[in-house]
C-alpha cells in the first residue's frame, strides 16, 4: 500500500531532509516552506522513523481540503477514509495549528474535527461511542491560506528525542538541528570534528553518529509500532537494516572543550549512552585557549547568544575571541550559529557562505568558513 507522509520540519532544514529521503528510497519527495512531503510503503515508514536526522517527525496524510467555514472543515473531515486507521478502540486525540486562514480558533477547529472524525467512524463501525482505550492515532491538523492537511503522527516523542541525551545543560541545541550543522558543514567519516564550545556535547555526538552511519532512531520506539497496519516484521527488517549499515572502518575522531565540568560530564555520559564515546575526546578549556591538534579539521559551535546563555555582551567578547583564535588556514572549515547580525564585523572576517536557520525560536544565521 502506497502511503502519502509529510515532515514537518525547522525552517532552513528542508533541503537535507528531502536529500535524506531520496537516499533512503522514498518516492515523491517534495519541499515546502517548513515541512516536506514524500510517500511509500510500511517500510518506507518505518525507515523513516528509524533513520531520518533531521526530520522532527514522521506524519500519514489521510487527506487535503480548502475550508473557510467551519461547515466545509466539517465535512472535508468526515469525507476523508479514517476507518483505514482508526480502529473502534483506537485513540484518536486531536491537535493542531491555524496560520493566515479565516478558521483561526484552534481549538474550536480542534472540536470539530473530532467531531466529524467520531461521526465517519460511528457511520463505518455502527457503534453510537468510541471508548479509545486501544492504540494511540494522533490526529494532527495544519491550517495554512485556508488550506486543510489532516494527518496521524507516527512518530509519537520528537523524532530529535534519540534517548541519549536525558539530561542537558542549559540551552542545548536541538539533535536535528546539530545533525544538519554537521551536514551543511560536509563532515565526513574521515574528518577531525572541534566543538570548543560544546557544552551536553550534541554537535559531537551527532557528528560521530553521523560518521559511523549509525541510525539516530535505532534504540528508541514510536507510535506506529502499536498500529495493526504495520506489522511487527517491517519494524525489527528495518532496524536490522539499519545495524548492517553500520561503518566500522573510519578514521573519525572529534574534540569538545567547554569551561564548565558539570557540561563536559553530561557530554560523556551522553557519548556513552549512544555508543561513540570512543570517537570524542573531551577536555575542561576556555575558549581563549582553543589550540587544535590536527592538520586539519571541521569546526562547528553553537556559541552562547546573549538571547540563550550570558549577556549580549559577554557574547560579543566571545565572538572578538574566536575572531583570533579560528586560524584560517587550508584544510580547515568553520561554522558557527548565531542570530548576532554584526557577527561578521565582530568576528573579523567576513563568511564564505551564510545559512538562515532557526534553533527553537531564535532566527539565527549559520557563518560558515572555508577558503
Amino acid at each position: 500500500m502506497k502511503i502519502q507522509m509529510l515532515v514537518p520540519c525547522l525552517l532552513g532544514l528542508e533541503k537535507p531532509i528531502a536529500d535524506e529521503l531520496k537516499m533512503l528510497g522514498a518516492e515523491n519527495v517534495m519541499s515546502e516552506n517548513g515541512r516536506v512531503l514524500f510517500s511509500g510503503d510500511a517500510n518506507m515508514l518505518a525507515r523513516a522513523n528509524i533513520n531520518s536526522r533531521y526530520a522532527e517527525r514522521i506524519q500519514v496524510i489521510v487527506g487535503s481540503f480548502k475550508a473557510h467555514t467551519f461547515d466545509q472543515l466539517f465535512e472535508g473531515t468526515k469525507a476523508l477514509p479514517w476507518e483505514m486507521w482508526i480502529g473502534k478502540t483506537d485513540a484518536f486525540p486531536v491537535k493542531g495549528y491555524s496560520l493566515n486562514s479565516d478558521l483561526f480558533s484552534v481549538s474550536d477547529c480542534q472540536s470539530i474535527i473530532k467531531k466529524a472524525v467520531v461521526e465517519r467512524l460511528k457511520l463505518k463501525y455502527k457503534i453510537p461511542w468510541f471508548d479509545e482505550t486501544g492504540a494511540l492515532y494522533q490526529i494532527q491538523f495544519s491550517i495554512m491560506k485556508n488550506q486543510v492537511t489532516l494527518a496521524i503522527d507516527t512518530s509519537g516523542a520528537g523524532l530529535h528525542k534519540r534517548g541519549y541525551r536525558p539530561v542537558s545543560n542549559l540551552a542545548p541545541i536541538k539533535e536535528t538541528l546539530a545533525a544538519a550543522l554537521c551536514d551543511f558543514s560536509y563532515l565526513r567519516h574521515y574528518h577531525t570534528l572541534y566543538d570548543p564550545m560544546c557544552g551536553s556535547g550534541t554537535i559531537l555526538v551527532e557528528g560521530a553518529l553521523k560518521a559511523k552511519n549509525i541510525a539516530p532512531g535505532i534504540h528508541r520506539q514510536f507510535t506506529a509500532e502499536n498500529w495493526q497496519q504495520i506489522p511487527e516484521k517491517i519494524w525489527f527488517d528495518e532496524r536490522s537494516r539499519a545495524k548492517e549499515l553500520v561503518k566500522t572502518d573510519i578514521d573519525f575522531h572529534a574534540f569538545g572543550s567547554d569551561i564548565d565540568e558539570k557540561a563536559l560530564d553530561i557530554a560523556r555520559q551522553n557519548a556513552k549512552r549512544a555508543g561513540v564515546e570512543n570517537l570524542i575526546t573531551f577536555e575542561k578549556k576556555d575558549i581563549k585557549d582553543f589550540a587544535p591538534t590536527t592538520e586539519k579539521g571541521t569546526l562547528i559551535v553553537n556559541p552562547p547568544y546573549g538571547e540563550r546563555l550570558a549577556d549580549i555582551e559577554t557574547a560579543r567578547e566571545i565572538y572578538r575571541i574566536m575572531g583570533k583564535v579560528f586560524e584560517r588556514k587550508q584544510g580547515w572549515s568553520y561554522s558557527i550559529i548565531t542570530p548576532d547580525e554584526d557577527f561578521e564585523q565582530l568576528f573579523g572576517k567576513n563568511a564564505d557562505k551564510r545559512r538562515k536557520l532557526y534553533n527553537g525560536m531564535i532566527r539565527c544565521t549559520l557563518y560558515m568558513y572555508f577558503k
